[in-house]
């Protein structure tokens, strides 16, 4: 049987590497939490790990140390803790002392002394001692007995030092890093230690000569005129030092080993605490009889695998039950193209039964379609926008979907990362199952649906249905509480139908057009590469930002306007600002356009085309964007550029489908700018758009106190980046940087605009105390997005917080708007079995595929919809443009 051991933890130095290590975490309620979440998960990893019989976390006291009264200047560089990092220090004090786990800080000393002392009383009583830290300086307490365990990559990974392994290492004792200490300092301390002395030369003189007395006494044997004269007028620095990197070990504690013993925690504070805190994952730590509820558990579920002989039985009992929980098994992410392996429907209170359909499709269509397209027969299900393209590829329609677990959640937390249904069941549930990543794997490794044996994915699909029909009642009950049932039941639940419509439609590709334009780029990317070899007098990797900064920067000598870890930048705004130092500038920007343009938008979309229906089938995303925006990937067609002719021509391959067709886009005019009068019912602004006049010109003419007539298209245009600016929260820093203006000039463009529109300037306060106090602002459809930045003390952090705050109502109404008039188009043109069909929207417009005898009334159709789709104190107004591409629209 082993020894008893002993676990010290450097709080202190722990708590920074866990805070630096993860990304900044914060509570609905705006907490920081990363530290204290990453100290936890390190905490229960090591004690996993090692168990030990006795733990103690040592900490810093705050006030001077012993270490100042010897040397002033001791840590004396060191800046400020950052007060998101310092808010989190009593926080993990008083989870430590619900974790019955001792702490100890003492007035004069440091953690290192603490845990140094320990680490001898330790090893005096026959304990293995295991040191946690951050900080090489513990590597000299190392021993036979006491390990130091030092954190790596953040918190992710530690080395661990033993006698043994320093020497190997560095070829030293480990007490004899305190004398490397005294030569080499420490920067981090601002421990002097003796200049031009690093480690590389600090270990020579330790290995050569052992000790510093020793160094000091053989001065005449170093080699090195500077290095000696160093060593020599810093002397007194060097012995200084030396005893400030002293870990002392004979520090007066308050407990003794035994007050260290590892006892239960006090769940019932801890289980409170980690709730308070959203630590969801380690609530799994805290027994059942504290829970309150049954544990969360792993269950195996089970399913029935029927056959045709069965379907007739199984769907009278949908009918008599009126409702039915379904998913499809697909065998991979590609929802357009690939075969559906199966599908799993599940009546309510009753087993889940999965269909085959790899072998029996055909009878599945012929018994169940009329079961989907009932209006009677309400449907639920998870992420349903795959499985009603699947339905469309089946030549089936979907009537009455009524739940969409993934959509009630996105509307309950729009700030979630992931809304896989292990996660929502885990939240909700005391269970959880086999979810789909975990089935099949990420990255190369990943599986198919195909590979798995049958019980897996039985097991899965019954876990899903069982879940959707569970999670129901308690997820709809938190969407009435927060009064979104409407913007719920009439505009995202209805949109997943419309997304998957456009997804399985797709956009027709004109290929030709596309290579026409790629070799266009392929003689441009030539001609550059061969301008920027001449303007250089030498041939290098154009593409690397390396390469480029060394000959734009020692080659060519232009001036260094800023330099990174890695060497010198070379992004845009480095590149913009040296455009007329020498021609090279402006054809390195064209080539870096033009190779993007090339590889993205030619090659990219190239390689993207469904080879069976000649069309992009992009992804439209429901529950990405906190702002309630639709956005799109693979490809993400709303970032096709639109600013440059280049970008423009991209959108001359997007066509229609034959000569039947042509192409409709339905544009918002000035959506945000409108919302934003509706909702600070500033006069001027509504009355600018009642009487219909331009608003940037009319924004100019109050803004630059001139008469509407007197505005020129350069006061307009600054008119306008103000406008937009306003929506979007800037500051006098950023429309400088918009306009090309001074900072003051634009701080007087701001105050103007606010001295006359004085009502925005009130909605704009009024809404970020309102955000403050709730923790969260809500859109005119009560769309709510949480902003704990608002919370913050540090002032950059709540500054963007605030601005958030400032324009998620205006973008996210503009985005419920748009959504609402999307489900009413894509169901009128449904209604009136129309051939035109909704294929694409672009943040604030609609493109649509219009056939040729439906020109006039789609077209009037469409502007109605957008023009009417909600009643605001402005009107409206849509642009609309026909063409046989998207280029012609636009």
């Amino acid at each position: 049987m082993g020894n008893s051991k002993i676990m010290i933890i450097d709080g202190s130095s722990l708590l920074h590497r866990a805070f630096y290590a993860l990304p900044l975490l914060t509570t609905k309620k705006g907490l920081y939490t990363n530290g204290v979440y990453g100290f936890l998960t390190m905490f229960y990893k090591l004690q996993d790990e090692y168990d030990p019989d006795y733990i103690c976390v040592a900490f810093d006291k705050k006030g001077p140390t012993f270490r100042h009264k010897e040397y002033e200047q001791y840590k004396g560089t060191r800046q400020s803790t950052p007060s998101e990092l310092a808010q989190q220090f009593p926080l993990i004090r008083e989870i430590l002392s619900y974790m019955n786990i001792t702490t100890m800080e003492m007035s004069e000393f440091e953690a290192d002394d603490i845990a140094g002392t320990l680490a001898r009383v330790g090893e005096e009583k026959s304990l293995d001692v295991i040191l946690v830290t951050g900080d090489k300086d513990y590597l000299q307490l190392a021993t036979d007995k006491t390990k130091v365990l030092i954190t790596k990559k953040g918190i992710t990974e530690l080395e661990i030092y033993d006698k043994n392994r320093i020497i190997q290492d560095y070829g030293i004792e480990p007490r004899q890093f305190i004398d490397l200490k005294g030569l080499m300092g420490d920067k981090s301390d601002n421990i002097p230690g003796v200049p031009g002395v690093g480690e590389k030369t600090g270990l020579k003189l330790i290995k050569e000569y052992g000790s510093l007395e020793e160094i000091y006494e053989n001065l005449e044997n170093i080699s090195g005129k500077k290095l000696k004269e160093n060593l020599i007028e810093n002397k007194n620095l060097a012995f200084i030092s030396r005893k400030l990197g002293e870990i002392i070990l004979n520090v007066p504690l308050d407990k003794n080993i035994d007050d260290l013993t590892i006892q239960d925690p006090k769940w019932k504070d801890l289980k409170s605490i980690f709730e308070e805190l959203e630590f969801k994952s380690l609530l799994n730590r805290i027994p059942a009889e504290y829970n309150g509820k049954v544990e969360k558990v792993k269950k195996e579920f089970k399913a029935l695998d029927i056959k045709s002989k069965d379907f007739l039985k199984l769907v009278e009992e949908i009918k008599s039950e009126g409702k039915f929980a379904f998913k499809f098994i697909i065998d991979d992410s590609n929802y357009i193209e690939n075969d559906v392996i199966g599908i799993g429907l599940k009546t309510l209170n009753g087993i889940t039964n999965y269909i085959d359909l790899e072998n029996e499709k055909i009878e599945f269509v012929n018994s169940f379609k009329s079961i989907f397209e009932d209006k009677s027969i309400k449907k639920i299900g998870h992420n349903l926008k795959i499985d009603i393209i699947q339905l469309f590829r089946l030549g089936i329609d979907i009537n009455s979907y009524t739940f969409d677990s993934m959509i009630a959640q996105y509307l309950i937390n729009p700030s979630q990362s992931d809304y896989s249904i292990n996660n929502i069941s885990e939240e909700y549930l005391d269970y959880y199952g086999i979810d789909r990543d975990e089935l099949l794997g990420k990255g190369k490794s990943a599986k198919s649906f195909s590979d798995l044996d049958r019980d897996y994915i039985l097991n899965h699909i019954s876990f899903l249905l069982e879940s959707v029909e569970e999670l129901e009642p308690i997820m709809i009950s938190k969407i009435k509480e927060q009064n979104m049932e409407s913007l719920y039941n009439d505009i995202e639940l209805p949109l997943v139908e419309v997304l998957a419509s456009m997804e399985f439609i797709g956009f027709k590709i004109d290929e030709d057009e596309l290579k026409i334009l790629g070799r266009e780029y392929d003689e441009e990317i030539k001609t550059l590469t061969n301008d920027i070899y001449k303007l250089s007098d030498i041939e290098f990797n154009i593409n690397s930002p390396k390469q480029i900064g060394e000959i734009l920067f020692e080659k060519l000598g232009l001036p260094v306007i800023k330099k990174t870890k890695t060497g010198y930048s070379t992004n845009v705004e480095v590149l913009e600002k040296l455009i007329d130092q020498h021609p090279i500038i402006e054809k390195i920007l064209r080539y870096r356009q033009i190779v993007k343009l090339k590889s993205t938008y030619i090659d990219g979309l190239v390689n993207l085309i469904n080879r069976n229906t000649n069309r992009i089938h992009s992804s439209f995303n429901q529950t990405i964007a906190t702002t309630g925006r639709i956005s799109s990937t693979d490809p993400n067609l709303q970032n096709i550029p639109i600013r440059t002719e280049d970008g423009r021509r991209i959108r001359k391959a997007f066509v229609t489908d034959t000569n039947e067709f042509r192409l409709l886009d339905g544009d918002y005019s000035q959506i945000e700018l409108r919302v934003l009068a509706h909702i600070s019912e500033d006069p001027k602004l509504i009355e600018a758009f009642v009487e219909g006049e331009d608003i940037h010109r009319k924004t100019a003419s109050e803004v630059f106190h001139l008469d509407i007539e007197e505005v020129t298209s350069e006061l307009r245009y600054r008119a306008k980046a103000v406008n937009f600016g306003i929506v979007y929260g800037i500051s006098d820093f950023g429309l400088a940087k918009d306009l090309n203006i001074s900072r003051k000039e634009a701080k007087e463009y701001i105050e103007n605009y606010f001295n006359k529109f004085k009502l925005v300037r009130e909605y704009m306060d009024n809404i970020v105390d309102a955000g403050k106090e709730n923790g969260y602002v809500e859109t005119i459809l009560n769309r709510r997005r949480y902003i704990p930045e608002l919370s913050a003390k540090n002032f950059n952090v709540r500054s963007f917080g605030e601005r958030i705050a400032m324009n998620t109502p205006i973008q996210g109404s503009a985005a419920d708007i748009i959504k609402m008039a999307m489900v009413k188009v894509y169901h009128e043109l449904k209604n009136k079995c129309l051939k035109s069909r909704l294929i694409l929207t672009v943040h604030d417009e609609l493109i649509l595929e219009v056939h040729k005898d439906e020109v006039e009334v789609v077209t009037q159709l469409v502007k109605n919809i957008m023009e009417n789709s909600i009643s605001l104190k402005v009107p409206l107004k849509v642009d609309y443009v026909i063409g046989d591409s998207w280029y012609d629209t636009k």
